[in-house]
């Protein structure tokens, strides 16, 4: 299991304002209160990073970044992307298969459905999503929470047992009318 210090304790690439992910390589983490352990080949032994408050738009370097600031890329768990700009939730998320946590809030996120994309992390129980502007679409939460039946948080708010059964409900009705208009 993961290690409570190193998930706590991330590389904080925060109000660097980076325009995009691989500018990250080019700047030193923001030191926090407590230094972040590194290996010999100064990478930190972490299972989160943070690239929020930045003006970043494009995520397809993601990976080599996660690669080159963590001693082990395929543990991370933890990644904080909030307060970029962001328009789309890009395929490269989908390949952080140990992804506990993530805060895409604050960004420009303009369609509902590819919240869909995030429905292969296994493991993945909290997300924000507030401040885009898919969260103007009366369907957000119960979207959200249909395709990501394991979510404990959303929001920073807990998801219920209610709230589960109703995004089952509603995902059932409009599996069943989506399936109706493909029949006419």
């Amino acid at each position: 299991m993961y290690d409570h210090f190193q998930c706590q304790n991330p590389p904080d690439t925060d109000f660097i304002y980076l325009t995009a992910v691989s500018d990250a390589r080019a700047e030193e983490p923001n030191s926090g209160l407590r230094p972040i352990k590194r290996n010999s080949e100064m990478k930190y032994l972490s299972c989160s990073l943070r690239l929020n408050n930045n003006n970043i738009t494009d995520l397809h370097d993601l990976p080599k970044i996660v690669s080159y600031f963590l001693a082990e890329p395929l543990r991370l768990a933890w990644l904080d992307l909030s307060f970029n700009k962001i328009t789309h939730i890009d395929e490269v998320l989908c390949q952080l298969q140990e992804l506990r946590v993530l805060y895409l809030h604050g960004n420009n996120i303009l369609i509902l459905s590819e919240v869909d994309r995030l429905g292969t992390l296994p493991y993945l129980h909290s997300i924000t999503l507030h401040g885009n502007a898919i969260e103007a679409n009366k369907t957000y939460r119960n979207r959200v929470i249909s395709v990501l039946p394991q979510l404990k948080s959303m929001d920073f708010s807990a998801v219920t047992r209610d709230e589960r059964v109703m995004a089952k409900i509603w995902h059932h009705s409009n599996n069943r009318r989506r399936s109706k208009e493909t029949l006419q």
